[in-house]
């Protein structure tokens, strides 16, 4: 495997962890309530990226291949849990 083809599948591994972590930062901007002691929008989508990259490397560690629906709904409700807890956990 040639060094493009490595960048290339570990992106997209890693891409729809990045991506779930960005739209769910983003939209609790809208539908939480905001709390001044919250952590800064890039500390949320580093988290949130890092807890669905978890999701998606135990899913294939426990399925043996990527790409599973049941690793994907991990990853979803991973990194909602995870913004639901930073809401909960930095208010004053």
């Amino acid at each position: 495997m040639s060094a493009f083809s490595f960048v290339d599948h570990l992106l997209n591994f890693a891409l729809p962890a990045l991506f779930v972590a960005l739209v769910v930062a983003f939209v609790s901007r809208f539908t939480l309530p905001r709390r001044p002691s919250a952590p800064a929008f890039w500390r949320q989508v580093a988290l949130n990226s890092a807890v669905g990259l978890l999701a998606l490397e135990a899913g294939l560690l426990l399925f043996g291949r990527d790409g599973k629906m049941l690793t994907y709904a991990a990853l979803v409700v991973g990194c909602g849990t995870c913004q639901w807890w930073m809401s909960r956990a930095f208010r004053r």
